[in-house]
């Protein structure tokens, strides 16, 4: 019950800011003061949000199954070569202007390119989700490796630690808030890419529900699935924090 209490006590702002958009919403569409083409009433809304409930849950699984495997490989890309480069000066003197060249091209400008060249329209998805989502996490990862305390690093040779124990035991704790944060806006561009990604051709996901009814003019069921995956999204970025919070407990809050 307590953390029930804490939790409305701490978000209590949030649900009045909603509350206060979802009654000009009603307030506006009762009274006819946009076109109800567009803003269908609430009741619609709420309605197609019942009835397409499990529909929206195949397609947020759908989602899932491109969305996970894609930020998994982007991390993996990002941490491996972000250690590799804020670790080794050359190397970052020599690639960093590759780096910074790559990802100031925009995913969608690639996407004709790679729907055409990539074997499947999932495999397309994937990468456009990995390029989009990659260069947060890496320039987080090599700015934390490259700013670790250096008197971490005289410890742990005092402790006689190198290699890759040094790494994990040292360079990576130290590195792993300002990774963190750069995880945390790839997290949030992986939902744009996702979206972008499903609208390209994908045939399910909650990118595709959205797109497939805004195309058809049943606005009802678009305005549904843009509801129900802002929900989605939030949910995720909630438990995400809540385990950064958990890694991050050593730090000061």
């Amino acid at each position: 019950m307590n953390k029930i209490e804490g939790f409305f006590r701490k978000y209590w702002i949030t649900f009045l800011i909603i509350a206060l958009m979802v009654g000009a919403y009603v307030f506006v569409t009762s009274n006819k003061m946009a076109n109800p083409f567009f803003f269908p009433p609430a009741k619609d809304i709420v309605h197609a949000l019942w009835e397409y409930r499990y529909r929206m849950l195949e397609n947020m699984i759908a989602s899932f199954k491109l969305i996970i495997p894609a930020i998994c490989i982007s991390a993996a890309i990002a941490l491996a070569v972000g250690t590799l480069v804020g670790m080794n000066s050359r190397l970052r003197d020599a690639l960093h202007p590759i780096i910074y060249t790559f990802s100031v091209i925009p995913a969608i400008m690639l996407s004709p390119f790679v729907l055409l060249l990539a074997p499947t329209i999932t495999a397309a998805a994937i990468f456009l989700i990995v390029y989009g989502t990659v260069w947060a996490t890496m320039f987080a990862t090599i700015t934390g490796v490259m700013t670790v305390d250096k008197r971490y690093l005289e410890k742990a040779k005092t402790l006689e630690l190198s290699g890759f124990k040094r790494f994990v035991k040292v360079i990576l704790p130290a590195a792993s808030p300002a990774i963190l944060a750069g995880f945390t806006n790839s997290m949030r561009s992986s939902f744009v890419m996702l979206v972008f990604a499903e609208m390209s051709g994908v045939q399910k996901g909650m990118g595709f529900f959205v797109k497939k009814y805004s195309t058809s003019g049943v606005f009802a069921n678009t305005w549904a699935g843009f509801i129900f995956m802002a929900a989605v999204l939030v949910i995720v970025m909630l438990i995400f924090e809540r385990v950064k919070r958990h890694i991050l407990r050593w730090t000061m809050n």
